[in-house]
C-alpha cells in the first residue's frame, strides 16, 4: 500500500463523519471543505495532490461517497428496529 493511500484511508477514517443528530455543531458536511482539508493535510505529510489523485482520480467524489455512507449508516443506527 502506498504512503498516499495509507494517508487517505487514515484521514478519511478520522475526518469524515456523519452529521450529528439534531444538526448540532460537529462534523463538516461540505465536500469542498473536506477535500481542501485533505489536500492541505497531505501536503503537511509531504504527499502531493498529484499523489492523492493517483490513488483516487476524483478526491471530492471519493469524499462525497464516504460522507454519504457515513450519514446513511448513522440514519440506520438511529432508526428503531
Amino acid at each position: 500500500m502506498s504512503k498516499a493511500r495509507e494517508f487517505i484511508d487514515f484521514w478519511i477514517e478520522n475526518s469524515v463523519h456523519a452529521v450529528e443528530q439534531y444538526r448540532t455543531p460537529g462534523a463538516s458536511q461540505d465536500v469542498a471543505e473536506l477535500t481542501e482539508r485533505l489536500v492541505e493535510a497531505a501536503k503537511e505529510q509531504d504527499i502531493s495532490e498529484a499523489e492523492l489523485r493517483a490513488e483516487m482520480s476524483d478526491i471530492s467524489e471519493h469524499i462525497g461517497e464516504r460522507l454519504r455512507a457515513a450519514n446513511r449508516a448513522e440514519r440506520e443506527r438511529r432508526t428503531p428496529t
